[in-house]
């Protein structure tokens, strides 16, 4: 349907590793957008208009009707329907049977129960970067070293242990699963890097119901307790499971390190943290918001949105970076400032679609960042900020490494994650 708008690609370079891309920024809040299959379809910026459409039932997350803004091969390639139990790219009622089955295992409960877990991971992972650093001086007091990955010892390892935990996955797959979650989230794979990942995941998750007792609900795993109680096929299980671990670690992993990043260059914001980690994570979720091209939707009929007609067919982009930096929303949208109120992001998305894990993730950043700070006050970056290697390319933004060091490590730093940081659900 023709409206007059000349189409453009997807504008993806960023001005600095903390803001959306200028070119987004500087299109409407609904403008039409040409994809590298040839479809002329739309790209959303403004938050209204987002948080409008991931709100209307007549958008769709069908895998087969979407089209991808971005990526080489991939992008040209015409997508098939989803397997059963891949309950992102389905509509209801399907997704909603999925996601009922899920949502106790995620929810404000279970995130509660999980607290003791994700404290002694965080915990760990601290002890190891310290370990690290250290020159082996007695008492964990140490001087110089090579600096520590941030990335590797702390960000990656606490979301994906958590996942693992909590689906009954043991801990020595994680590697695994990171490292094709890794290649799931680059736009560039091949579709046969694609398909090797996806049977990757897969397999792990098939030796772990293999494993699985029959009928047998006692297990606290999730995949165990959807195998006894769910009536779910083997199908459905081994997809449902390979969707969590795909998408139930990186996002946050992600937050962890862009959320460092962001805090090690700015010391007066980092300062603030400890006195409100509630508000400051929303507030860091606001401004760094990660899912940068992978957030569509497909309007099943015609549309009116904004003033203008999405036609039945048509996909939009969705870009939940740029509507989290609306100023009719957001006053001031472009200053970090961890004591606002940033009720109301988009970062989780919206509507019936809304991140299943965003309690869980709320609480990990919470807890890892407050116990990061806490127990390495002198933290900083071992390179200059320009030289920390950001994912452009990937559908989850954030930043392959980021080197830290510090200067002194004291023996009575505090060893243990801060209560302050644990979840309140009332």
């Amino acid at each position: 349907m023709s409206d007059g708008q000349t189409a453009q690609p997807l504008e993806t370079d960023r001005p600095t590793p903390f803001d959306p891309p200028v070119g987004l920024r500087r299109r409407a809040p609904l403008s039409r957008l040409a994809y590298p299959d040839g479809h002329l379809g739309w790209v959303a910026t403004g938050y209204s208009v987002i948080r409008a459409i991931l709100a209307d039932p007549r958008f769709s997350t069908r895998r087969e009707l979407l089209h991808q803004p971005v990526g080489g091969e991939r992008a040209t390639e015409r997508p098939t329907p989803a397997e059963p139990g891949i309950f992102p790219h389905m509509d209801a009622p399907e997704h909603t049977r999925y996601r009922r089955l899920l949502s106790r295992h995620f929810g404000p409960r279970r995130v509660v129960e999980l607290t003791p877990t994700i404290r002694r991971y965080i915990a760990e992972a601290l002890d190891g970067m310290a370990d690290g650093m250290a020159d082996g001086t007695a008492g964990g007091t140490a001087v110089g070293g090579d600096p520590v990955d941030l990335v590797a010892s702390f960000a990656m390892p606490i979301p994906a242990l958590v996942i693992c935990e909590l689906l009954g996955v043991p801990a020595e797959d994680r590697q695994r699963i990171q490292a094709a979650t890794a290649v799931l989230n680059d736009l560039d794979s091949r579709p046969e890097q694609v398909i090797d990942a996806v049977r990757s995941i897969t397999g792990t998750v098939r030796g772990l119901l293999a494993r699985l007792p029959a009928g047998d609900s006692s297990d606290d795993g999730l995949l165990a307790h959807a195998a006894a109680t769910g009536g779910l096929s083997d199908e459905e299980l081994v997809n449902l499971g390979m969707v969590l671990l795909a998408t139930g670690h990186l996002p946050t992993s992600s937050m962890l390190a862009l959320g460092a990043f962001v805090l090690l260059t700015d010391p007066a914001q980092r300062a603030l943290l400890a006195a409100d980690p509630e508000r400051a994570v929303e507030e860091l979720l606001r401004y760094l918001s990660i899912l940068q091209f992978d957030v569509r939707r497909t309007a099943l009929v015609d549309v009116e949105i904004d003033g203008q007609v999405i036609a039945a067919g048509e996909t939009v982009v969705l870009s939940l970076p740029v509507a989290n930096r609306d100023p009719e929303r957001f006053p001031d949208p472009d200053t970090l400032d961890v004591t606002r109120s940033a009720a109301g992001h988009l970062a989780f998305g919206h509507g019936v679609h809304q991140c299943l894990g965003q309690h869980l993730a709320r609480v990990e950043l919470r807890m890892a960042l407050t116990a990061l700070f806490e127990r390495f006050p002198d933290l900083r970056l071992a390179v200059p900020p320009a030289e920390v290697p950001t994912r452009d390319r990937m559908a989850v933004y954030g930043v392959d490494r980021l080197p830290v060091t510090w200067g002194v490590v004291l023996a009575d730093q505090p060893r243990e994650v801060p209560d302050r940081a644990l979840p309140d659900f009332g």
